[in-house]
């Protein structure tokens, strides 16, 4: 792998992992384009690192606050001093992070008559002879983010949003049941971004737009190293995952910590501004072309842009 692709998969990475648009679909679709056919895990589990630390530290004081309510939680339950209503803020984003996680093991059921867990149908989605469905799965995210969209508006909320147009600072149990099990769903399909899916999903269940952002973006933290971890140990039963220059590695995760950074900031702007249409129109024009590329090459039977057989 050269610098120059290092750089381009790095900055797909770090914008696409936080902005609505499926750091997965585009990935799949950068390497569909420039004929990238080996599967480096190594880098990928780097590149993972590299947003992990975009939004740690963005979010380092909640992060923190998080942290130190954890243990003072810990200790009021041994003193049986723990009070499910009597939560502050902090704690009860920590017991829905924990909630909205809990769907994610239905990732690892096995398929009945085969060998695989579910997980493993994201692996088999993601196949160049499968690429319409990172398409369809745009398609799906544009669906998801323009419901989100319409209920933050008030278009699709009716009474609620009359009585409360700021929507709920505080989410329940049922809106972390819901987003983990988009979460899920966004695990699977290449294309269906976690960070857009999840918002939406926040959105239409009432909850304020900002506070179900940052509630999606802390719920990436657990899941990008569950990520990692699970490509690691890909990487360790496959050494020639290893055989890589660590310069690239080191530039591409370097590149996808600085622009994960930059997409936060960019994201919470254009949420907070009302201009999430412009994901909206994205993710669907893009899937548009996915799909018709994708008809194209099943047609022919060759790569639209390298020639080579899909």
């Amino acid at each position: 792998m050269s610098i120059f692709e290092a750089i381009i998969q790095g900055i797909v990475q770090g914008l696409t992992e936080f902005l609505p648009i499926s750091s997965s679909g585009h990935l799949n679709i950068t390497q569909h384009i420039m004929g990238m056919t080996e599967d480096n895990l190594f880098f990928s589990v780097m590149l993972h690192i590299g947003t992990l630390v975009a939004v740690c530290a963005f979010y380092y004081k909640l992060i923190w606050r998080l942290i130190k309510a954890f243990f003072s939680m810990l200790a009021d339950i041994f003193r049986g001093r723990f009070r499910w209503k009597e939560m502050d803020e902090d704690r009860r984003m920590l017991m829905m992070l924990i909630i909205g996680l809990l769907p994610l093991f239905l990732l690892f059921l096995p398929i009945p008559g085969t060998d695989m867990n579910v997980k493993d149908l994201a692996d088999v989605l993601s196949n160049a002879k499968y690429f319409i469905f990172v398409g369809i799965s745009l398609l799906l995210t544009s669906l998801l983010l323009l419901l989100g969209n319409m209920c933050a508006q008030g278009y699709l909320a009716g009474q609620r949003y009359r009585q409360n147009p700021e929507g709920r600072k505080s989410m329940t149990v049922g809106d972390a049941i819901a987003v983990g099990l988009v979460q899920c769903c966004a695990a699977l399909l290449p294309g269906l971004s976690r960070s857009g899916s999840t918002l939406a999903t926040g959105q239409m269940r009432g909850v304020n737009k900002q506070k179900a952002l940052d509630y999606t973006f802390i719920l990436a933290i657990p899941s990008i190293i569950a990520a990692a971890l699970l490509e690691l140990k890909d990487v360790m039963k496959s050494p020639e995952g290893m055989q890589v220059e660590i310069l690239p590695v080191i530039v591409g995760m370097i590149v996808a910590a600085f622009v994960g950074y930059f997409s936060i900031v960019l994201f919470k702007w254009l949420l907070k501004t009302d201009k999430m249409y412009i994901f909206i129109i994205y993710t669907a024009v893009v899937g548009i072309a996915v799909v018709e590329v994708s008809i194209i090459e099943m047609n022919t039977g060759v790569n639209l842009f390298t020639g080579v057989p899909v």
